[in-house]
């Protein structure tokens, strides 16, 4: 049986049997559900550099066809010619027969010049630039403290070269309560700058409250949009907290109440256009985790697409999950969408407890944990959808 529910007819649910191999089909196979997705793209992805991403760097081009890499490296990269340099470093550190393209941005300071986003947008490899209010997560503290003064002249450039800002959005004003900062920054900075620059195209990133939700969906469809991390469509603010402090729950944005959790799903299950995957995927070495004050950072990059598909499962959207993972991104940036596919099965896998390097361990998401959905791209899939071709047509 194969039920199509996209409106490409890409996406596709499937109950077959475990195994094709010719014979009659077992009366006592078990079926199984699988989805034929385009590619996904991850549009808010942290690489590093270093040991650290030559670790990673797989990991994210097993599953994705594109991802956005954050600039927030020591020193951060804020010139064309550094971001040419990194993606160089990038391309070395993937497998020899990916395809995977990674998206450079630059890091804003209040330096950056117009000039420089004139650059980046001839270069044909820096597709957006990143704001970082200074120190408000990791790596940001060459960030940016005068936005509508300094950086203005760079904002409008962006806007003539239709380059898009690309928002950590929270102020970091320590009188400001952590699980408030969002909304602040909503109201202080982002609503005016909007106001100021209407033709500025806005991604507010890893968005975790109902006030972001609201904010974006009030905002004019292709100029303002935001992505979404699996940890705060699954997680709220108790994981970082049961059975002890739990360091491998924490990033930043902090999770946050319940209410806001559901809030997020609601959105991006609703069909809208103006949400799409970024998985803030941000590794950290074990022991900069595990210690008296520990990085903030979820490396999700091997679980991600596992994740969103349980959300969407739970929320009876899976029907809606390619838009979200694989058209709404490109299509807001003015790419192509992905012409290769990723398939999906329904199938139980477990999490590793850990992932070791020469340099030390990494703690993934949901680590020793059992997961439904499990993926797999190019041949493994192409040869999924042969194979199963054939058993339906012998059937």
């Amino acid at each position: 049986m194969k039920l199509y529910l996209s409106e490409s007819d890409s996406i596709a649910f499937k109950f077959a049997s475990t195994r094709f191999d010719g014979s009659r089909k077992s009366k006592y196979s078990k079926p199984r559900m699988e989805l034929t997705l385009t590619q996904p793209d991850d549009w808010h992805l942290h690489l590093r550099d270093g040991d650290l991403l030559q670790a990673v760097a797989p990991h994210s081009a097993k599953h994705f066809g594109r991802a956005i890499i954050m600039p927030n490296l020591k020193p951060p990269i804020t010139t064309t010619a550094a971001a040419v340099a990194y993606r160089e470093s990038i391309l070395k550190a993937l497998p020899a027969d990916s395809n995977f393209t990674p998206l450079m941005t630059l890091y804003l300071t209040d330096t950056t010049s117009p000039n420089e986003i004139k650059l980046a947008r001839r270069s044909g490899v820096v597709f957006a630039v990143k704001l970082y209010p200074a120190g408000a997560t990791t790596n940001s503290q060459d960030g940016v403290t005068d936005l509508f003064g300094k950086c203005l002249p760079v904002l409008e450039e962006m806007v003539e070269e239709n380059m898009p800002l690309l928002v950590h959005g929270e102020v970091t004003d320590p009188d400001v309560d952590v699980f408030d900062r969002e909304k602040v920054f909503i109201d202080t900075v982002l609503q005016p700058l909007i106001q100021r620059l209407p033709r500025l195209k806005v991604v507010m990133e890893h968005i975790t409250t109902m006030d972001a939700v609201r904010f974006v969906e009030s905002g004019e469809e292709g100029f303002l949009a935001a992505t979404v991390t699996p940890q705060h469509l699954i997680l709220n603010r108790n994981a970082l907290f049961q059975g002890g402090l739990q360091p491998h729950n924490y990033c930043l944005p902090v999770l946050k109440r319940e209410t806001h959790r559901q809030a997020i799903v609601s959105a991006v299950t609703s069909g809208s256009k103006r949400f799409f995957l970024g998985t803030d995927s941000a590794p950290h070495e074990k022991q900069r985790k595990e210690c008296s004050c520990g990085c903030a950072g979820i490396f999700n990059a091997p679980v991600a697409i596992s994740l969103y598909a349980k959300v969407f499962e739970e929320a009876g959207a899976l029907d809606k999950l390619e838009a979200f993972t694989s058209f709404n991104g490109p299509d807001f940036y003015g790419l192509p969408r992905n012409t290769s596919k990723i398939k999906l099965t329904k199938a139980s896998w477990k999490v590793p407890d850990s992932l070791s390097f020469s340099f030390g361990n990494i703690i993934p998401m949901f680590a020793g944990e059992t997961l439904e959905w499990q993926p797999c791209v190019g041949e493994k899939a192409e040869m999924l959808n042969e194979v199963q071709e054939v058993g339906a047509n012998k059937g």
